[in-house]
């Protein structure tokens, strides 16, 4: 054996080595890249046959579709022409009711010329009989007919009411009025409220359209209750209500509910300042809640949460402000806000607050309780926990001007029933018949009526702080002086001491 060729066989094996070794690679890359062509071939097979699957069932979809349509349409054709034919027979029997209706109306025509000829014949035979008649009754002979369909009531309460015989004291208990003092009324609002007789009936005559209205507003009773009263319709009671209300509105208002002229804002002043010591007092001023029937709009606006928590009663209310001399006769008056604002709020709507800011108010004062804030024109108690002796003397001397108007407002309800409870009356009505009430109640009280003492009622509003009490520096500045002055000059109470 060759010892020199077993180097070379190994160096052979050693270079063949290598070669073998990066074959080996080079196949298994191959291999590697088609394994990825494979799961890549599968993918695509996924994709397409995913593809597929989703054109199918959008296909099948919209055959569905094409089918609930052409469902729908048969269907509405069907209908239609189901509704058409109901349509066009009722459209036919209408038209056979109106064929025979003109058959039967050309039947009663034949028969009343048939007997047109028998009418005249008695129509002329009693001519003789009416003239004589007529002649006899020549007072009788303008009269109007009347219809005999028109009820019969009995009216015999206020034709008792109506009498000359009727005693004063009862007809104010029914009327919160003298006799003197109703045919006042009736005098002025006759021009207006007067109807005219015609062929149907009698008008109603002028004094029992204003006793139906006075009397609702005095006891507050239900209209089917007035209706049995005076012997009317319910409908008519309601028209007579409104329609007398209106005209007192109108006509009696400017008359006995305005603002003094500038010799009373002088008797006011010095009334005013004998019962307080205060100069410049013009009114004195109180706002105080209606009930009324929840209303259709708007109810949370009306609806009293203070009334509701005290009573336990869900409570809904408007507002009433109202400005009274020493008399307590009204000045002013703003009716039918929301129960739910605040003083404050109501006397920031009133045509009283414009007039102010006008200027008018100047250098003159309207009291008012601790719900109003503090103005130049507004003067109101001090409201703070530690009071001086001085602001409680003037207190003491505010609160009689104050009590003024809240006793106008107690004697207002107290001879108007009508608004101590909910009334029949609507919503939008409301400040007409509360008008009428503050009118009717200027005239009693200018004409000294007297209020009947059976007649109890307390009043009970609550009152709101507003939320700026301070509204003028010089109002708290004059303030301060007043009070001072009231104490200094012996015109301060004693109930304090």
């Amino acid at each position: 054996m060759n010892h020199n060729s077993l180097p070379n066989k190994r160096r052979r094996r050693r270079k063949e080595t290598p070669t073998n070794s990066t074959g080996g690679a080079e196949n298994n890359d191959d291999f590697g890249s088609e394994n990825q062509g494979a799961v890549k071939t599968k993918e695509l097979k996924q994709i397409l046959t995913s593809l597929l699957l989703l054109e199918e069932q959008e296909k099948s979809e919209q055959e569905e579709f094409a089918k609930e349509e052409e469902e729908n349409k048969h269907l509405f054709e069907a209908n239609h022409k189901k509704t058409t034919k109901v349509m066009w027979d009722y459209y036919s029997n209408v038209q056979q009711h109106h064929s025979d209706l003109e058959q039967l109306d050309g039947v009663r025509k034949r028969k009343g010329r048939g007997n047109s000829a028998a009418v005249t014949a008695t129509a002329s035979a009693c001519a003789a009989e009416e003239e004589v008649v007529s002649s006899n009754k020549s007072s009788e002979k303008g009269a109007p007919h009347r219809r005999l369909w028109v009820k019969n009531r009995s009216k015999a309460w206020w034709d008792l009411c109506n009498s000359p015989d009727f005693p004063d004291e009862e007809f104010k208990k029914a009327f919160r009025m003298g006799k003197d003092t109703f045919e006042l009324i009736c005098n002025e609002l006759s021009s207006v409220v007067a109807k005219e007789n015609t062929m149907l009936r009698d008008a109603v005559p002028v004094k029992q359209r204003v006793a139906v209205c006075i009397w609702r507003l005095a006891t507050g009773e239900p209209l089917r209750l007035v209706s049995k009263r005076f012997g009317l319709g319910i409908s008519t009671c309601h028209k007579l209500v409104l329609e007398v209300c209106t005209a007192i509105r109108t006509v009696l208002m400017p008359k006995y509910l305005q603002w003094p002229d500038e010799k009373k804002m002088r008797d006011i002043k010095d009334e005013y300042e004998d019962m307080s010591g205060i100069t410049n007092v013009v009114g004195s001023m109180y706002t105080t809640h209606i009930p009324i029937i929840a209303p259709k709009i708007s109810v949370a606006a009306y609806f009293n949460k203070r009334h509701t928590e005290r009573n336990q009663k869900t409570s809904y209310s408007i507002t009433v402000q109202g400005v009274v001399d020493p008399r307590g006769v009204f000045t002013d008056v703003c009716i039918g806000w929301p129960g739910s604002m605040p003083d404050d709020q109501v006397l920031e709507k009133s045509a009283l607050f414009q007039r102010a800011n006008t200027g008018l108010l100047n250098n003159v004062w309207i009291v008012g309780s601790s719900g109003y804030p503090l103005m130049d024109w507004i003067l109101v108690p001090y409201t703070q926990q530690q009071l001086t002796w001085t602001q409680h003397a003037f207190n003491e001397k505010i609160g009689e001007v104050q009590r003024v108007a809240k006793e106008a407002f107690v004697r207002l309800k107290r001879r108007w029933s009508c608004l101590q409870k909910r009334t029949e009356v609507k919503l939008q009505d409301l400040p007409v018949v509360l008008g009428a009430c503050c009118v009717l109640h200027n005239i009693c009280q200018m004409r000294n009526e007297e209020m009947d003492p059976e007649l109890n009622f307390e009043l009970i509003d609550d009152e709101m702080v507003p939320e700026i009490q301070l509204r003028s520096t010089n109002a708290r500045l004059a303030r301060d002086a007043i009070a001072h002055n009231l104490l200094h000059h012996n015109h301060a109470g004693t109930s304090l001491l």
